[in-house]
């Protein structure tokens, strides 16, 4: 049987149980396998239609059926309570009437039992039907489309018969697919969200991952969902509704903030593994001070069936008694989807207001938060991350979906830049420029899509990354068709009579970048060409096919190599010796790292104690990885104790001899090889550049192990009560001890793009092109590579891999040492090309920069409502307060600038007419002065119409 018919007829209204089951069936052919639910597609399972049967309902006895149920549920969560032995005798009168045929005297005996309310002080469950439908999970997107047509036309018949009902829906991608595939019931819905009865919630694309994807990303998912709602439905939504994710970056309340949001609403974080979290409802304050009301409904779920029971575990589990007078109750089939049920409805008609169970009230999400705002007066605060004490796993598993989603993440950035500046310059006509830029719209939302909680997580079915994968190819190409179309454009101002082509190279990070280019991998050859031509690459002086480059902030230059000190290697016993002017690292024959120190500061070594202790670093690690239950979602603190170091002496495992495979002045390359078992091999090559402060681990895996965890640990002489990871618009820190039960549970925490563990004045640094797991524990920072979970996928992580890490040791801190800039240099490479540029024009023009410290510019767009505006995002990334001028192009010069929200709806002039004291006068820029808190994103709105 296929699943791919709607049902759009109902009989007596009672199509919604049917609905249910199609949804389990579904549920059934895609992601449940053989032994339980929750493992990998049996592709041998199939499906027989034996019988279908049409009846109608007899309403009397139904009416009598739903009085006795509750009546049950009541004696029986009741026992020692007079209000359970009245339930048990009202039940037990009614038997007695039915039994005499005596219909209309059982039914008043239940009318009658349920007359009598309760008093003013109980507690209010507020009613919102829902109907959380995973976009991908179990099933692919194409049968997430199916489900939502189904879901809602079962909510919109039953909006029919009972009018007290309100319904929650968020994730705009879904609306949109209704939309698309179902014009009709979409117009259904359109009816009754502008009865506030279908009611648009949570304000993003989807329900996304909590923590792995960026700041920008996580900017993006409410920029589009909201305009979503604001222009399908006229709705700006005012709670960000994320009932199922794994983990809650701390920077949600400014992000919310920005999009006009001041409420949260979740509740996974019920699922902790250790500790039980102290609140259902609080005001959370999130990195940079920010807070919104948050409220977790304490029925520990978003798919209640409205029963007797929910209602009293509701009150009881209750964390705040006493502090707040209602709290959620979402009702209605989710994750597969189904939603809310005739039963459930009529069981809350019948509980509304009984003496015994607390009161129900239908209400919607504004209502109900209005009432709890009027009483977060009583309300404790929780500042930081909301961290989820389970499904830790889901950092890791599926390396390529994540690796895929930081390098479109990246490769979008950079095209909206040039869009942005190609529009600025009029190098490209309108038309085409909002073509690209509808082009780059679609390509997000692509992305924002995959972000979803249980695709970019890596906890789908095998089939969801076939999808998925196509989807990131697509926002890709588009990324790299804007980019060349607009590239050719962007230098418009110097190109005139008597140009010629020259190598160039762009920089789209706002501070000078020094950076080896390899000719051979980083360039067309219409650019080796020239660079051959012009004599800038002379491989008789041992340059190779490297040269060092140094470019200005977010703007181009014509590609001029420098010459810095040479980096070397030599060897010393059985161990490599890398050197530049920066740092010196010594490689012994296992590719570990034994001694890692500053050019100037050789005594302080990262690896060795102060006690002379010998430690290291590229420690390749492989754990016994069995977690309880979910496979790939979780990975348990008992893995840590069955670890095995990979490469050395004592492990087993076949080593190849580490040889030198490059050696130039600007770049050295060692290269050496470990079969890691009979079925998974690595290769690796460590690098040194004579421009970069870091040794750099280029790693290729090919992976096919099962329930096994690869990580690479850097054992340090260290010592850090606390390490720092990267997080959406800044970092946070998590304790590298276990001195509670709060602090062990975080054995296996999320950063993104660097960590750092650092003593008052020396430290080190590891960063990473796409990885999301990290453990610190005492003196150790460990990076998790590859993990190989057999459920709901069991093909996940099989196959080849290639990413990159780097070690960095610093003086001072992570801040003044600039970590933070060094990731994202790691992440992004300058972009040389081919230009015509004439002989007397400037060899290098920046277009927006930051004159100051600790701000980084995040993105360079269009404006969404196609004005020819641009909008800056930047944001504070050391965790201090800063005084800083954005420099920016004037050419052309705009006509007003303003300070926006995320919305790009501006709300204060900037003025743009001063410099900072230490600039002359230059017409080619303007300088708009502002200033920053710590983690603090800023919006500003350049308008040119």
């Amino acid at each position: 049987m296929r699943p791919d018919f709607l049902i759009s007829q109902s009989w007596n209204g009672s199509v919604e149980p049917l609905i249910y089951y199609i949804e389990m069936a579904c549920n059934n052919m895609f992601g449940a396998g053989k032994n339980g639910m929750i493992n990998p597609v049996d592709q041998e399972r199939t499906f027989t239609l034996e019988l279908a049967e049409v009846c109608t309902r007899d309403e009397k006895v139904y009416n009598l059926l739903m009085d006795l149920e509750v009546l049950h549920d009541m004696a029986k969560k009741l026992p020692e309570d007079y209000k359970g032995f009245e339930a048990l005798y009202a039940g037990n009168q009614i038997i007695n009437h039915i039994v005499k045929n005596e219909m209309r005297q059982a039914r008043q005996i239940a009318r009658t039992f349920f007359s009598k309310i309760n008093g003013a002080r109980a507690h209010t469950l507020a009613l919102m039907g829902h109907c959380h439908i995973d976009s991908a999970w179990l099933w692919p997107y194409s049968e997430t489309k199916r489900k939502c047509a189904r879901s809602w036309i079962s909510t919109l018949r039953l909006m029919e018969e009972y009018p007290e009902m309100r319904f929650a829906c968020s994730q705009a991608q879904q609306f949109a697919w209704v939309k698309e595939h179902y014009p009709s019931i979409y117009e259904k819905i359109k009816i009754q969200v502008k009865a506030g009865r279908f009611i648009p919630v949570g304000g993003t694309w989807v329900e996304m991952d909590g923590l792995l994807p960026s700041g920008e990303s996580f900017m993006r998912q409410f920029l589009y969902g909201q305009l979503f709602f604001m222009r399908e439905f006229g709705v700006k939504c005012k709670e960000f509704w994320l009932p199922d994710t794994f983990g809650y970056s701390s920077q949600i309340p400014q992000i919310c903030q920005h999009f006009g949001i001041s409420r949260f609403l979740t509740q996974k974080l019920s699922w902790s593994l250790v500790n039980k979290f102290p609140h259902h409802n609080f005001i959370w304050e999130g990195l940079d001070g920010s807070t919104v009301l948050a409220h977790f409904p304490p029925g520990d779920s978003y798919e209640m069936n409205v029963n007797v029971d929910e209602a009293i575990k509701t009150v009881n589990n209750l964390e705040d008694k006493g502090r707040v007078s209602t709290s959620a109750f979402l009702y209605g089939y989710g994750d597969g989807g189904g939603g809310p049920t005739r039963d459930m409805l009529e069981r809350a008609r019948r509980l509304k207001d009984v003496d015994g169970c607390p009161k129900m009230e239908h209400m919607s999400p504004d209502d109900f938060f209005r009432r709890l705002e009027s009483e977060k007066h009583n309300l404790c605060r929780w500042v930081g991350e909301l961290y989820l004490e389970l499904h830790n796993g889901s950092y890791t598993s599926q390396a390529n979906t994540k690796r895929l989603n930081r390098e479109c993440e990246f490769a979008l950035r950079d095209a909206e830049l040039f869009l942005a500046i190609t529009a600025m310059k009029g190098g490209l006509d309108r038309q085409t420029i909002y073509r690209h830029h509808d082009a780059l719209v679609d390509a997000w939302k692509k992305v924002l899509l995959n972000q979803f909680h249980d695709v970019l997580p890596g906890t789908s079915i095998g089939i969801v990354y076939k999808d998925s994968d196509q989807l990131y190819r697509e926002a890709l190409t588009a990324a790299a068709k804007t980019r060349v179309a607009c590239l050719p454009h962007i230098m418009h101002e110097s190109a005139h009579q008597g140009s010629r082509e020259q190598a160039v190279a762009v920089n789209t990070l706002p501070w000078q970048v020094h950076q080896v280019i390899n000719l051979k991998e980083d360039c067309d050859e219409p650019t080796r060409k020239r660079m051959r031509v012009e004599g800038e690459l002379n491989e008789a002086a041992g340059g190779g096919h490297y040269i060092a480059v140094e470019m200005q902030g977010i703007g181009w230059s014509k590609l001029t190599p420098i010459n810095p000190p040479a980096v070397k290697v030599w060897m010393e016993k059985d161990t490599f010796v890398l050197e530049n002017s920066y740092i010196r690292a010594e490689i012994n024959k296992n590719g570990q790292v034994t001694s890692l120190v500053l050019a100037d500061q050789p005594d302080q070594d990262v690896f060795r104690t102060t006690d002379g202790s010998q430690c290291a670093g590229n420690q390749l690690m492989i754990y016994d990885d069995i977690p309880l239950y979910w496979d790939a979602w979780d990975t348990m603190d008992y893995y840590l104790e069955t670890g095995k170091i990979l490469n050395e002496k004592q492990s087993g495992c076949i080593l190849s001899e580490i040889q030198v495979i490059e050696n130039t002045p600007v770049m050295v390359r060692l290269e050496w090889k470990m079969k890691i078992s009979e079925v998974s091999v690595l290769n690796q090559e460590i690098s040194l550049s004579a421009v970069n402060p870091y040794l750099t681990f280029h790693t290729h895996v090919n992976w096919h192990e099962n329930r096994k965890f690869l990580k690479v640990g850097f054992n340090t002489g260290i010592i850090a009560r606390e390490a720092a990871f990267d997080s959406q618009f800044g970092h946070l820190y998590r304790p590298t001890h276990m001195n509670t039960s709060w602090d062990s549970a975080k054995f296996e925490v999320c950063g993104h793009k660097w960590a750092d563990l650092s003593e008052h004045n020396f430290g080190i640094a590891v960063l990473n092109d796409s990885k999301y797991g990290w453990t610190a524990r005492g003196s150790t920072l460990s990076l998790s590579l590859l993990r190989s979970p057999k459920a709901p996928d069991d093909r996940c992580d099989m196959g080849k891999h290639s990413f990159k890490y780097a070690l960095m040791p610093h003086r001072g801190t992570l801040q003044s040492a600039g970590v933070p800039q060094r990731a994202y240099e790691f992440n992004t490479n300058l972009i040389v090309f081919t230009a015509k540029l004439s002989r007397d024009s400037d060899i290098k023009v920046d277009w927006f920069s930051v004159i100051g410290e600790g701000v980084m510019i995040e993105a360079v767009k269009l404006a969404e409502d196609k004005t020819g505006d641009v909008v800056v995002r930047l944001y504070e990334m050391q965790g201090g307060s800063h005084r800083i001028w954005l420099k920016a192009t004037a050419i052309p010069p705009p006509k007003g600038v303003h300070l926006c929200n995320g919305l790009e709806e501006s709300y204060q002039p900037l003025p743009f007419d001063a410099r900072p004291a230490n600039v002359g006068q230059d017409n080619k820029y303007f300088y708009i002065p502002l200033t920053f808190s710590p983690f603090k994103i800023v919006n500003v709105r350049f308008r040119y119409a």
